[in-house]
Parts: C-alpha cells; sequence; structure tokens
C-alpha cells in the first residue's frame, strides 16, 4: 500500500525546500536583498537565466510570498521587485550559505592541492 503525504505547511524542512526548490530562487532572493530591482536588471545580475525563467521564478516567489511585484501606473510600464518582510527573514539564511559556500570552496582547494 502506497502512501502520500503532503508536508508542505507542515513540516519546516519540506516547506524551505518546496520554496526554494527553483534552479534560480536563491539567487534572485539574494539579489533583492540588496535593493529593490527591475526585471532587467535582475536578469543582467544573473548571468544563464533565461525571461521565461525568470519570470516563472518571480511568480512562484511572488505566489509564496517572499517578493512584492509593484507596477507602476505608466505607459510604458514599470515593474519593480523587492523582498516582503517574510522575503527578508530568508537574509540569514543567505548569509550562512555564505559562509558554508566559502568554507566548502576552502576545502575544494585544498583537496585539489593536496592531489597534485
Amino acid at each position: 500500500m502506497e502512501y502520500e503525504f503532503d508536508l508542505y505547511g507542515k513540516c519546516p524542512y519540506t516547506t524551505a525546500q518546496k520554496i526554494f526548490s527553483g534552479k534560480w530562487a536563491i539567487l534572485i532572493i539574494y539579489h533583492l536583498c540588496e535593493r529593490t530591482l527591475r526585471f532587467g536588471e535582475l536578469q543582467r545580475k544573473i548571468p544563464g537565466i533565461t525571461q521565461a525563467a525568470l519570470t516563472k521564478q518571480l511568480r512562484t516567489l511572488e505566489e509564496y510570498g517572499l517578493i512584492h511585484r509593484y507596477v507602476y501606473p505608466e505607459i510604458p510600464p514599470k515593474v519593480e521587485y523587492s523582498l516582503t518582510d517574510i522575503g527578508k527573514e530568508f537574509i540569514p539564511v543567505l548569509e550562512q550559505f555564505n559562509n558554508f559556500g566559502t568554507k566548502y570552496i576552502t576545502y575544494l582547494q585544498k583537496k585539489e592541492n593536496s592531489n597534485k
């Protein structure tokens, strides 16, 4: 017998994993930590992301309530993205990612040097 459990909204690890499962989610949040950005600015800051992928990821993060999309009432339309209060709660996690990533890069460099 097969059981299916939807742990989203119940288990903190599953919930966080689902929210940040997108390939670009963490980088988008990182860049929005610095300041409010327009779509084109975000796309330039993330080399390799397509317009479609950025659009999809921004919509997902907006649905989860992590980012705010503000459309200025002008022509042509001007759209800006910023972090919501709950999105800003992820900043300390990003700092820990930075710490871990830096330590892991050092580990890789030491490993590479010891193999020479």
